[in-house]
């Protein structure tokens, strides 16, 4: 029996490992088509700037010019926010791998390497700077309840001093 039940636990726990590695995939793979769609509409900003570029050049109306570098603006704003899209998905592609990227190179690499392996570059310790700002979020909130709990405790004794006035001022009038 106790070998039977020993083999349930190792066939749950590669059960468990297995679901778990297919569900990261899975969320790779959406993150990646996600990327891929987000790419195919930044090119087809692009043709379409590329288009812009072409009428202004071809037309002779300045104040027409002047409303087309308007709707280059536009669009050069929209492949900003687009581009800012694809890296926040990249970086959850990253994590899903336990991996990070260089700051210098930007070459992929595991979580714990320090130096990278192709540049050399130190690696700032995200984990370290998480830490500080959370501890800096937790002091500001204990900060805040403090000053709740503070102005609670002032509402009360107003409260309580109205009433003791409003008590005074009736007895005076009997």
């Amino acid at each position: 029996m106790e070998f039977l039940d020993k083999l349930g636990k190792k066939a749950s726990e590669a059960y468990k490992i297995t679901a778990d590695k297919t569900g990261k995939l899975a969320k790779e793979t959406k993150l990646k088509f996600k990327i891929g769609d987000l790419r195919t509409k930044i090119s087809d900003l692009y043709e379409e700037i590329g288009k812009k570029v072409y009428e202004a050049h071809i037309r002779e109306d300045e104040e027409e010019k002047d409303g087309i570098k308007e709707e280059l603006k536009s669009l050069c704003v929209k492949i900003d926010v687009l581009s800012d899209e694809i890296e926040d998905l990249l970086k959850q592609c990253l994590e899903l791998k336990d991996r990070k990227q260089c700051k210098n190179c930007y070459t992929e690499m595991d979580k714990e390497y320090e130096y990278c392996p192709k540049c050399g570059a130190k690696q700032d310790d995200d984990e370290e700077s998480r830490e500080v700002i959370e501890k800096v979020n937790n002091e500001e909130k204990e900060q805040e309840e403090n000053n709740n709990d503070n102005s609670k405790n002032l509402e009360k004794t107003i409260t309580v001093e109205s009433n003791v006035e409003n008590n005074d001022k009736d007895e005076e009038e009997e």
